[in-house]
C-alpha cells in the first residue's frame, strides 16, 4: 500500500513535500494530531500545546526563565527526530538547524527546528500551503544580507 497518495487522498495536501516528513512520520503525525487541527487557533497554540514554545517566567518586568516544558507528547518526540534529521540535509531547515547549533547549541537547535516543522505541518494541514524549500543557499544568502552592516 502506498501510504502517500493514501495520505493525499485523505487530507488533500501532500505532507511528504517538508523535508524530513516522510509518509510513516506523516501517518504517525496525524495518528498523534488528528486531521482537524481547528482545536488549535494559531500555529502558537499548536507548538505550545506541543511543548516547543518557550515559557517565559516574568515577574517584574524581569524574565525568570525561557526554558520549553518537558513534553510526554508522541508528536513533539517525533517532530524533534526529524529535526535532527534535517540537519544532515541540504534545505533552508538543514541551513537553520546548523547555524543555531553553533550559535545556541545542539538540544536548542533541535527544538526551534522542531518547532518550525511542526509550524510548517500546522500550515500545511489546516490552511492547504504547499512547501518549497528555497534551499540552503538561498537561506544563507537571506541571512548573510540582513546580517551584513550597511
Amino acid at each position: 500500500m502506498d501510504v502517500r497518495t493514501a495520505l493525499y487522498g485523505v487530507l488533500g495536501v501532500d505532507l511528504t513535500e517538508i523535508h524530513r516528513l516522510g509518509p510513516s512520520l506523516a501517518l504517525k503525525l496525524i495518528g498523534e494530531c488528528g486531521t482537524d487541527l481547528k482545536a488549535w487557533p494559531t500555529a502558537k497554540h499548536f507548538t505550545s500545546w506541543l511543548c516547543l514554545a518557550p515559557g517565559n517566567k516574568i515577574s517584574g518586568g524581569k524574565v525568570l526563565s525561557s526554558r520549553t516544558r518537558r513534553s510526554s507528547s508522541w508528536a513533539a518526540a517525533l517532530l524533534r527526530l526529524a529535526a535532527t534529521t534535517v540537519a544532515r540535509s541540504d534545505t533552508a531547515l538543514g541551513a537553520f538547524y546548523r547555524r543555531l547549533a553553533l550559535r545556541a547549541g545542539k538540544a536548542k537547535a533541535v527544538t526551534a527546528t522542531a518547532r518550525k516543522i511542526a509550524v510548517l505541518f500546522y500550515n500545511t494541514l489546516r490552511h492547504g500551503m504547499t512547501y518549497r524549500d528555497p534551499g540552503a543557499d538561498h537561506y544563507e544568502d537571506n541571512i548573510a544580507a540582513v546580517s551584513s552592516p550597511i
